[in-house]
């Protein structure tokens, strides 16, 4: 890629979130969204790889059908109430609409498709925009409208989310699908909680842009991209895999650690809002994503030394200094027998 071009995409990436966040008409802020767009697909095929490739074409065709979705959205309600304001949004149909649209673009459930496989594509400074920066102009349309939408169908995608981004990170292997299943985890969490204080969810969101910036900071420090990679770091890193360590039990909401006080407090609201049931499930489904943290954690503090040619494939050891050929004795001989026949024995 030129040189020049990587600042170019991140102005264009900064300009097109400023225009989404500030912005109270619809279309302005669709066209901040499309410039966010259009500046991450360079940054995700840029190796040319043909996996980088298949990542963009995933995410320009998912981003443009739920772009399309929130336009009409958006036209819709302008044409049911005639206001074109972001917190004007009063028609059903467009509420559902802009939900739907929304939770495309964030990766919720059962719109979570494309995201784990784009980040694994994607290079890790690239997955790391994916996870963060790209998520906070779709959530900052859903504060705006927060109050003119369905909680109902908030927490049943939000409690979706919270289980299936647990269940789906338990088998993974490669770091950035951990971190994809861990960001639709968290999702849910601050989708649960949107619609009744979205001043917390927008703190569970920067704690959680945090504390994932510097896990993919750590792993490209270190390039790792899978757990195997992770074993044999502790020797060159150990300071950065003790930090790496506490990120991730922080993430996974460990008290006394940051990531504990956004979960604590989003339970304790929703047990304000009679919500009993809705808080003990998402704190049970927690639970699935706390074990391949615990997994992560483990894999960045042990000891284990690099492979070395002492070491076999199948998990057994070599001696460490090979054996001379023993000699044989002078009965016994290397070469094929002789043919049975008994002209050689007469």
């Amino acid at each position: 890629m030129n040189p020049h071009a990587t600042p170019i995409l991140a102005l264009s990436l900064m300009l097109g979130t400023t225009i989404t966040i500030s912005s109270n008409h619809w279309v302005l802020a669709w066209t901040g969204l499309e410039i966010n767009t259009l500046a991450i697909i360079p940054l995700i095929s840029k190796s040319h790889h043909p996996r980088a490739v298949e990542a963009a074409t995933k995410y320009f065709l998912t981003q443009a059908a739920a772009s399309a979705l929130l336009l009409f959205s958006s036209m819709t309600n302008a044409w049911a109430t005639g206001q074109w304001d972001i917190t004007q949004l009063n028609h059903p149909t467009s509420c559902l609409l802009l939900t739907a649209a929304i939770a495309i673009k964030l990766g919720l459930v059962p719109f979570h498709f494309w995201f784990p496989e784009v980040l694994q594509g994607s290079p890790l400074m690239t997955a790391l925009l994916l996870s963060t920066l790209m998520k906070f102009p779709p959530l900052t349309l859903l504060l705006m409208t927060s109050k003119s939408l369905d909680p109902t169908m908030l927490t049943a995608m939000a409690l979706a989310s919270a289980a299936l981004g647990g269940w789906m990170g338990l088998n993974q292997t490669q770091t950035r699908k951990i971190l994809a299943f861990s960001s639709i985890s968290h999702l849910g969490w601050i989708a649960i909680i949107l619609v009744y204080s979205p001043k917390l969810a927008l703190l569970a969101f920067y704690l959680y842009t945090i504390m994932t910036s510097a896990v993919f900071m750590a792993l490209n420090k270190i390039k790792a991209l899978n757990l195997s990679m992770v074993l044999t770091s502790w020797t060159k890193t150990p300071v950065l895999n003790t930090t790496l360590m506490l990120v991730l039990l922080s993430l996974a909401g460990l008290p006394p650690l940051t990531g504990f006080m956004p979960k604590w407090l989003i339970v304790q609201e929703l047990t304000k809002q009679e919500m009993t049931p809705a808080a003990m499930a998402i704190a049970m489904l927690s639970l699935l994503s706390l074990f391949f943290y615990l997994r992560l954690a483990y894999h960045s503090t042990i000891t284990l030394p690099p492979n070395s040619s002492t070491t076999l494939n199948n998990g057994t050891l070599a001696s460490p200094q090979a054996r001379p050929p023993q000699s044989l004795p002078h009965y016994q001989s290397s070469a094929p027998p002789l043919p049975h026949n008994p002209r050689y024995w007469s």
